[in-house]
């Protein structure tokens, strides 16, 4: 008798198998009825190290109707390279809704028995205080969901896997 359990570990072949998603999101990246951003940054394992072999979905649903012509509309997949680094240029429908995640994050990555979910919000955005999704996290992880602007529409987030510094991560029931 067989057995399933809500996830398994991605296995050693998940960036041939998986391309098909980062071609199809790489061509929503370039074309958008909307202003766009860009969050880019690196993931790290609980030492330190980079992660080298992670998948990066970044989910928007209220940017689908700009992305309507596309064939994954608000949906983003990139793989991290070599020193963990990602970067996604996203939709920003306007007007963004305050205190709303700028995207919800799924991280698939070597060493995971089940994939983990994250959200990532924009430093500069005056509803973070209100953010219900937010307010669910304690105050000193809080830190760890929040790209800090570099530059106009260019933001820094880091994903760490472990540690001090760990990403907070949800759970869905």
């Amino acid at each position: 008798m067989s057995h399933f359990t809500t996830s398994q570990t991605i296995g050693p072949f998940s960036h041939e198998a998986w391309q098909w998603a980062v071609d199809a999101s790489a061509a929503s990246q370039l074309e958008t009825s909307a202003a766009t951003i860009t969050i880019s940054g690196a993931i790290y394992d609980g030492d330190g190290v980079p992660v080298n072999d992670a998948q990066i979905e970044a989910w928007q649903p209220e940017a689908a109707g700009a992305e309507a012509t596309q064939a994954l509309p608000g949906f983003r997949r990139v793989p991290s390279g070599d020193q963990g680094e990602f970067s996604l240029r996203l939709s920003q429908p306007a007007p963004p809704s305050t205190g709303a995640p700028a995207t919800f994050i799924t991280v698939f990555a070597r060493g995971l028995v089940k994939h983990q979910f994250s959200a990532v919000f924009l430093e500069d955005d005056s509803g973070l205080a209100q953010s219900e999704i937010l307010q669910q996290v304690p105050a000193e992880r809080r830190p760890t969901l929040i790209a800090r602007k570099t530059a106009p529409g260019v933001y820094h987030w880091d994903i760490w896997m472990q540690s001090d510094k760990e990403t907070a991560f949800f759970d869905y029931v």
